[in-house]
């Protein structure tokens, strides 16, 4: 007996389930919110009746179906904000992004210039200088991020304002970037930058909640239905998103399904982990279990190997080849990341760690391995990110602690911040270690994916590119890089559906089955029909999130008929 007529009606296409193209599917139907039927047109039609007049039908005219994308680390708060205001993500080049600066000083009222998005690679040694900056802004205090939110690059007039000089010593999480004589460059460096964001005129709420709006409205028209907000608290000159999302929440304009990772804050002793895993329970029970829940604590261990913050097991590099002095950041000690780890776990809390470099990623471990081993030990699902570096001894230890790599795919390729920045610094051997995806996977990790947005793009199709191609997009001429550790198209597409979801608990979502939450994408083509190399020109034409159409690129909705 067939169910009465289903609310959407998807026929004509192909299907992945979120974990494999189906083999005969080409029509799904959603009732209630949930899929109700995966088959055949006919199939379909049979199971959920004929579609009524209140039916919304979608031809796919062979495009690809697929659970929608749950961006596993992301900042779309951060992204918005920038978005809609001085962003140079747009632009490339010292040249293209003072002018792009001179433009935007003219028109913004106010003291204060602040933005981000420049990338390293565009300024000598990846540190711009506060002269330029001076030239492009005048006399105007400036602060603007870099696209990977690990340095700022500040004016002259904001150095004296906050009394940033040659007698400044670098903070214990930090570097200033300095002349021979010792003045501030203009570039900071991970803790160094709040000697200056602690001066930025305070952000409104107004703006953090047309931040989230910008933001939400952008991962949508991506595909990306749920996500993980990898800082949810005070960082960096960035205020706590809580009350935006919980706002959004009680307005119901808050489509997407979002788990917080609560900021571990930092100058924290293992005397004070008791009473710092409390006030996070306590921030968890009040945001409550609606689409934003905050049972998730991100710890931030280590910096980036392009200002040479990330925590390594040996010295980097100098320019001539040798040792230097330095082999990074931990932003927390190995003794208070051994104790914090556990007590989070055994608080019900799933651990998000920031790693880049090989040091930080076997601390991460080890301290995981620590709660798995603890008789207070709730299984917590754990993930490390980004894993630049991982030492071949430590790739197994993922798969046999449980603990889910989460994958930045889209910077696993040889581009300029690779050949300029970091592989000179890391050496051969290291260099070959860098974002072992391909052998996780097989070494049997369970993979996720994000984008860490606004730091690079978010949209998943040029991930994914990457991680099947590790050439960057469009670049087809450029060698892969380490082609060993390439995925194939099923992998990431399920890392980043399946994958994504499982991390954020959304057991019934990041799949394309009877019963599962109906988020859903559907894609402007069918990549398993495409050259690896044509991945990245792909888009979504439709989002659905809960049954519901939220993101239409090509055609308006037409009720009880095709589109």
């Amino acid at each position: 007996m067939p169910h009465d007529a289903a609310d959407l009606l998807l026929h004509s296409g192909r299907v992945f389930t979120g974990s494999a193209l189906h083999p005969t599917a080409t029509a799904v139907a959603v009732s209630a919110g949930r899929v109700v039927a995966v088959g055949t047109d006919d199939e379909v039609r049979a199971a959920a009746g004929p579609a009524g007049p209140r039916t919304e039908v979608v031809d796919l005219a062979g495009r690809l179906l697929l659970p929608g994308f749950t961006d596993a680390h992301v900042h779309p708060v951060m992204g918005g904000v920038e978005r809609l205001g001085c962003d140079l993500t747009a632009v490339s080049g010292r040249a293209a992004t003072l002018q792009l600066l001179a433009e935007r000083a003219a028109t913004t009222p106010g003291d204060w210039i602040v933005g981000g998005g420049w990338a390293m690679s565009d300024f000598p040694g990846g540190t711009p200088r506060r002269e330029d900056l001076d030239a492009a802004v005048g006399e105007r205090p400036a602060y603007l991020v870099n696209r990977d939110h690990h340095g700022a690059w500040v004016s002259s007039a904001a150095l004296r304002l906050a009394g940033v000089d040659a007698g400044t010593p670098d903070p214990p999480d930090g570097r200033i970037e300095r002349d021979p004589d010792g003045t501030p460059t203009g570039t900071l460096h991970e803790g160094a930058m709040d000697l200056v964001g602690r001066f930025l005129p305070p952000v409104t709420d107004a703006t953090v909640a047309a931040g989230l709006a910008e933001g939400q409205r952008y991962l949508l028209s991506l595909g990306i239905t749920g996500w993980q907000d990898a800082i949810v608290g005070e960082y960096a000159g960035h205020s706590d998103t809580t009350g935006a999302y919980l706002a959004a929440q009680e307005a119901g304009t808050l489509t997407a399904r979002v788990v917080g990772a609560l900021w571990w804050p930092r100058g924290h002793a293992v005397a004070d982990v008791d009473d710092v895993v409390a006030g996070l329970a306590a921030r968890r029970a009040a945001a409550g279990t609606g689409r934003f829940r905050a049972t998730t604590v991100k710890i931030m261990l280590d910096g980036v190997a392009e200002n040479q913050t990330a925590s390594m097991l040996s010295p980097y590099l100098d320019r001539c080849g040798c040792a230097s002095a330095g082999s990074g950041l931990s932003h927390l000690d190995r003794d208070l990341l051994l104790a914090a780890v556990p007590a989070l776990d055994a608080a019900g809390f799933d651990v998000h760690v920031h790693v880049i470099g090989d040091r930080a990623a076997r601390d991460a471990l080890d301290a995981v391995e620590a709660a798995r081993r603890s008789p207070t030990s709730r299984g917590g699902r754990h993930h490390l990110a980004h894993l630049q570096v991982v030492h071949p001894d430590d790739v197994p230890r993922f798969a046999e602690l449980g603990v889910a790599a989460n994958a930045q795919a889209l910077w696993a390729c040889d581009d300029a911040q690779m050949s300029e920045l970091t592989t000179p610094f890391l050496g051969p051997e290291r260099s070959g270690w860098q974002y072992p995806f391909g052998g996780l996977l097989r070494s049997g990790a369970r993979l996720v994916m994000g984008s860490d947005w606004p730091v690079s793009t978010p949209d998943p199709w040029q991930a994914i590119s990457v991680a099947v191609t590790r050439r960057p997009p469009g670049e087809p001429e450029v060698p892969a890089f380490l082609p060993q550790h390439v995925l194939t198209l099923t992998e990431a597409l399920s890392a980043y559906t399946a994958g994504s979801a499982w991390i954020n608990r959304h057991d019934d979502a990041g799949a394309v089955r009877p019963g599962s939450v109906a988020d859903l994408a559907v894609c402007s083509g069918n990549p398993f029909d495409l050259p690896a190399a044509e991945l990245h020109e792909l888009s979504v034409d439709t989002t659905v999130v809960g049954g519901a159409v939220v993101h239409d690129h090509q055609h308006a909705t037409s009720p009880g008929g095709p589109r």
